[in-house]
């Protein structure tokens, strides 16, 4: 309950620093017209959105609408955010889910190589490996990536979900989720199953990259600490192999710590997904958001911001729920 009762406060102090982030730079307004409409029409404009208030007005406003619901509406295409959220939403979401799953599969065997050959070669390049993907800038493993698969090796898509084509055949099937992969899969049409998890592979891997660094280290710490508890030397002198003490006896101590990561490690993701959607055409929040940054949208930047701060908080909460359901032991 306790940690439940911290999402609120946790979600307005994140849109407290971004409303007060945004009116810094000036009124959103101005940001965004100012040179294309006359100083009266400028004028009119401020006034009927009401930026000509005192700022703590203001604030206390976009609170009420945040209270409700409303994030705002876009200057540049006069959408409002849940709009923008419900077009562009589902293609964060699934490359975060592909995202995710490049991070387990490659993070974490690699973190159990490195605890069950600690101190060797295998463990330093996995190390190694580690602290690489995780400080590598995402955009520059993006660029590096379509340049060896796209150009060198042209074996893989480089931009967009989809092919034209597919991507046309996917908008109109019945009750669209907006998910391609899942679009794709009810279909029951191989070739765009196959089209969609090409296009998928190279950002997914940039982005997942990122966060198998973290992962891979965080489960070579804990395997190392579990494999020197007495209950696995206690196996190991009943002559348990010891292939099975790390897979069996180890493992799931070693994976707990993963799954409360995982939560933190959404933010992390959904900055990335800025880089990659805008490196890959992947149109997503982010794609779209970068895009409102150049048209200086600050309106729309705030609601987006703002938006995937309640996202992350949310998503924190229930992964803390899903680490105290798996081991009963943590206590928040």
């Amino acid at each position: 309950v306790v940690r439940f009762l911290l999402i609120f406060p946790t979600i307005f102090i994140l849109v407290s620093m971004v409303f007060f982030v945004m009116r810094a730079i000036g009124d959103p307004i101005t940001a965004a017209l100012g040179g294309r409409l006359s100083p009266a029409q400028l004028a009119a404009r401020i006034h009927s959105a009401g930026y000509d208030r005192p700022v703590l007005t203001q604030y206390i406003d976009y609170l009420g609408q945040i209270a409700r619901g409303d994030f705002g509406r876009t200057l540049t295409t006069n959408q409002s955010i849940g709009e923008v959220l419900a077009t562009y939403g589902m293609a964060t979401v699934e490359l975060t889910v592909y995202s995710v799953i490049v991070a387990l599969v490659v993070g974490i065997p690699l973190g159990m190589l490195a605890a069950h050959r600690r101190d060797t070669k295998t463990d330093a390049s996995a190390r190694i490996f580690g602290i690489l993907a995780y400080a590598t800038p995402v955009f520059f493993v993006g660029l590096l990536l379509k340049l060896v698969f796209g150009v060198l090796l042209p074996i893989l898509p480089i931009a967009g979900r989809a092919s034209l084509t597919d991507e046309l055949l996917i908008s109109s099937v019945p009750g669209a989720t907006g998910f391609y992969l899942i679009d794709a899969l009810r279909t029951g049409d191989p070739a765009l199953i196959l089209d969609v998890l090409s296009h998928a592979v190279l950002p997914a891997l940039t982005l997942g990259l990122l966060t198998a660094g973290v992962f891979m280290r965080l489960v070579r710490t804990n395997m190392i600490g579990t494999l020197n508890n007495d209950y696995v030397d206690a196996a190991r002198s009943r002559g348990v192999s010891e292939y099975r003490l790390v897979t069996k006896h180890a493992y799931r101590p070693a994976l707990i710590p993963v799954i409360t990561v995982v939560g933190m490690q959404i933010a992390v993701l959904l900055s990335g997904a800025v880089l990659t959607e805008t490196t890959f055409e992947w149109k997503g929040l982010g794609f779209e958001l970068a895009h409102f940054l150049s048209a200086r949208d600050f309106v729309a930047v705030q609601g987006i911001v703002a938006l995937l701060a309640v996202v992350v908080a949310v998503t924190n909460f229930l992964v803390d729920v899903l680490a105290a359901i798996i081991d009963p032991r943590i206590k928040y």
